[in-house]
């Protein structure tokens, strides 16, 4: 399946694993109300395919030198003129974007060849995984023009947390890849040319494993980042290990392992 527009793509291949990629190389793949636009239609979509079993992984990125530069200069202009309200919704729309990446039920995969600035790093902090090129340069920049990394904020400092979160907003500091690494926005920096094989190399890894699973994991991980300990989230904890126990991936997991061969998802079977 192909999707196209001006200003992203969408690819799903055979296996499930949807592309998606930032296509503005000529402005270095800046945001502006039309990209938000664009890729809130594509996440909206993929949203759907994981509730009918259709989806397996993201992946998120970009054509060009850079991954993205953050807001588009010409769009920043227009929002000089913007009321309160205007600023709101487009903020709502923003806010909507990284929403979505974040709640995908299946595991997402984010890969970074150059510059990420503004917006973008909410963009990988969204992502479940993150690769980055040596090259990489990440930075939270809009203090330096008289604004705030508002709506990328939870999701950027749940990555790299409160206190390094301080710092790097309001000092608007250029991360490089390896202290980005070191501060937990992304999992693994690679030579710069090696960034496609680590890709399919995390694909793989990903595609080995239960999408039932995968996503009853996900889930599960986002309601105890919420509520850590109580006497609910323990319950629950037990409900969700009960329930993939007795469901047809996990029987059918437990049995591969104990036969020694490869589940059937990995063959893009289904379970019996």
């Amino acid at each position: 399946m192909n999707d196209t527009t001006s200003f992203s793509r969408l690819n799903i291949d055979e296996r499930g694993v949807a592309w998606l990629t930032l296509d503005r190389p000529e402005v270095h793949n800046a945001f502006d109300d039309a990209l938000i636009e664009d890729l809130n239609d594509h996440l909206d979509r993929l949203h759907r395919l994981c509730d009918d079993g259709k989806l397996r992984a993201l992946v998120l990125r970009s054509e060009g030198k850079h991954f993205s530069a953050g807001a588009d200069l010409a769009w920043m202009k227009r929002m000089v003129d913007y009321e309160f309200d205007d600023n709101l919704a487009d903020s709502r729309r923003l806010s909507h974007l990284m929403h979505c990446l974040d709640t995908l039920p299946c595991p997402t995969l984010c890969l970074v060849q150059g510059a990420a600035y503004g917006g973008a790093v909410g963009l990988v902090a969204c992502c479940d995984i993150a690769v980055a090129s040596e090259k990489a340069r990440f930075c939270l920049s809009e203090v330096r023009i008289g604004l705030a990394p508002a709506v990328i904020s939870p999701y950027v400092q749940r990555a790299i947390g409160e206190r390094q979160m301080r710092r790097y907003a309001l000092s608007a500091e250029v991360i490089s890849a390896s202290l980005a690494l070191e501060l937990g926005l992304v999992h693994r920096v690679v030579e710069h040319d090696k960034l496609e094989n680590a890709r399919d190399k995390m694909l793989d890894t990903l595609l080995a494993c239960s999408p039932q699973s995968q996503k009853a994991t996900k889930a599960l991980l986002a309601h105890i980042a919420q509520e850590p300990d109580s006497a609910a989230t323990r319950e629950r904890c037990c409900r969700v290990i009960s329930e993939l126990r007795i469901s047809h991936e996990g029987q059918e997991g437990l049995s591969a392992f104990f036969e020694k061969r490869s589940p059937r998802w990995q063959n893009d079977e289904e379970p019996s």
